[in-house]
């Protein structure tokens, strides 16, 4: 199979331990191009490890891993040329402006024209407003959707998201959602892990459940939720969920953007 036909990822038998604590014990799934592939499992389950090892920053003990067809032992400048990696914290400097992270990233890879891909990225994420501005000014919403532009230079084929919303509030992880889903529209395949169950199940095409080292079922929402029977329900209230609860007093969900953007205008007009 060439490597423009195969799949994003492949990952068999994937083994690794630190000194006596198994933490893979033989991990297998595969990817296909484009979409969403969510990595689900508690902490300490192994996620991470699969990311680190899928991104060359960690070598497994036994078992294969190729990304779009290339191992990545063997051949890791060639692998690390087709992702890039997102960690659970925003990796952006908060002295500099949201374009000027931009643009360091851009002069760091050796792109061409790197002012009109760091201005194009800062209008596909919603943050032109706000390209004027330090970081360190940002909301932990805003600063996720620059870390997701600044790994999206060089234009990878695979981004692994390494639980993307954690420690945001619940507007944030929202913005954050959103541009999951159009990075995954405009073709990229996103691997993303998270313990979060109501986010695998909002974003993903397909989940795969990670537990003690093993994947211990894959398949898409639907192909998962026939794995337990329908409950039978005679009568049933609805009761507001926390994040309808949390909308009602705070404002829509189109309040809240609003809001947000005004925020940013505002605070690149200071």
């Amino acid at each position: 199979m060439t490597a423009a036909a195969a799949p994003a990822l492949r990952v068999r038998g994937l083994k690794k331990s630190f000194k006596d604590l198994q933490v893979l014990r033989g991990v297998d799934f595969e990817v296909a191009r484009g979409g969403i592939f969510a990595l689900l499992g508690s902490n300490g389950a192994g996620k991470t490890t699969v990311v680190r090892i899928l991104s060359t920053l960690l070598a497994a003990d036994a078992g294969t891993a190729e990304v779009t067809g290339i191992d990545v032992r063997t051949r890791a400048a060639e692998a690390r040329a087709a992702i890039s990696l997102t960690g659970q914290f925003a990796a952006v400097d908060e002295i500099l402006t949201g374009r000027e992270n931009l643009l360091l990233v851009a002069k760091l890879r050796h792109v061409d024209d790197p002012g009109a891909i760091a201005d194009g990225l800062l209008d596909r994420f919603s943050l032109s407003a706000a390209a004027g501005r330090r970081v360190a000014t940002y909301s932990g919403g805003m600063r996720r959707r620059l870390d997701i532009a600044m790994s999206l230079i060089g234009e990878p084929s695979v981004v692994f998201l390494d639980e993307p919303t954690t420690g945001l509030d619940p507007e944030s992880r929202l913005e954050v959602w959103s541009s999951i889903r159009a990075l995954a529209a405009q073709g990229t395949t996103v691997l993303l892990t998270t313990q979060y169950l109501e986010e695998a199940e909002q974003l993903a095409d397909r989940i795969a459940i990670l537990h003690e080292g093993r994947i211990i079922v894959d398949g898409t929402l639907a192909e998962l939720k026939r794995l337990l029977p329908p409950a039978k329900v005679e009568y049933i209230e609805k009761q507001p969920t926390l994040e309808d609860v949390f909308f009602a007093i705070v404002g829509t969900r189109h309040d809240a953007a609003a809001t947000n953007e005004g925020d940013a205008r505002e605070g690149g007009r200071r």
